[in-house]
């Protein structure tokens, strides 16, 4: 049987297809969104643009929509995946508290202009490092914990890929330095250390809420691609890093041919 893969996390996973292989017409891709995110009511009085807004791919577009709207585990769902595969590279953003619902402040969302329809009146942010922000991602983990136990879900693989930002980048002479002027979004300057400290408890405690997981992972630290397609970022890595993850993917049972010689399409257009 063929796999059916849905992908819970961002990039960084999802770009294992294009980067190194095909059969990206097997996957279901849900990013830019949060655990307390995909739990929430939807945005009331939210009214998304026909097409695109400019500046945003039609993938960006649909990652927001589905985060507003809040129809990602349905979809989910109604995929019926054999494999799931989650990583949390995404849950850097804040969250923003609209009335009843929580969504997630991805660059998207601020380039997208949605934030001034009446229905972000009164919004607010939770900062992602905050105790709040924790408490919220851990009650979303045990919702979705409970989701996977009483769905078809249940009998998907689940796999983690363990990631963690890059602290350097690798020069076109083979050399390092680290990486400078790092920003969550555009105006929003962070430091690296405290948000791989994140991923390392949500790393922890997703294996305590899903026992039985399969982890795949680098064996050494990543380092970012100054000319990677989407540009330089503590999460765009260098190709050799997509390698290994792709070779370890291999390895998980029903993943053997996951990858095939067909063409993907990159993650920022790809479905």
């Amino acid at each position: 049987m063929e796999p059916r893969i849905a992908i819970l996390g961002s990039c960084i996973t999802r770009d294992l297809w294009p980067v190194r292989g095909g059969g990206a017409e097997r996957l279901l891709y849900i990013s830019r969104t949060s655990l307390p995110s995909l739990f929430s009511p939807p945005v009331a009085g939210f009214e998304p643009a026909a097409s695109a807004p400019e500046g945003l791919t039609a993938h960006e577009h649909r990652a927001l929509v589905a985060d507003l709207r809040k129809t990602a585990l349905a979809s989910l769902v109604a995929f019926d995946p054999t494999h799931l595969i989650f990583d949390f590279i995404d849950e850097r953003f804040d969250l923003v508290s609209a009335g009843a619902a929580l969504a997630s402040r991805s660059s998207e969302l601020l380039r997208s202009g949605y934030g001034a329809q009446p229905a972000f009146d009164g919004a607010r942010v939770i900062p992602r490092l905050s105790a709040v922000a924790e408490r919220l991602w851990a009650e979303g983990l045990a919702q979705f914990a409970a989701l996977v136990r009483s769905t078809p879900l249940a009998h998907a693989r689940p796999v983690l890929h363990r990631a963690r930002w890059a602290s350097h980048l690798r020069l076109a002479d083979g050399t390092d330095e680290p990486i400078r002027d790092v920003q969550i979004v555009s105006g929003q300057p962070t430091d690296i250390a405290p948000y791989n400290d994140l991923l390392a408890r949500q790393d922890a405690a997703f294996l305590a809420a899903m026992p039985g997981i399969e982890v795949v992972e680098a064996a050494t630290p990543p380092l970012a691609d100054p000319d990677h397609r989407w540009g330089l970022s503590p999460f765009h890595y260098t190709a050799d890093y997509y390698e290994v993850l792709r070779t370890r993917l291999c390895s998980v049972p029903g993943l053997e041919d996951a990858f095939t010689p067909v063409p993907a399409a990159p993650s920022a257009l790809g479905a």
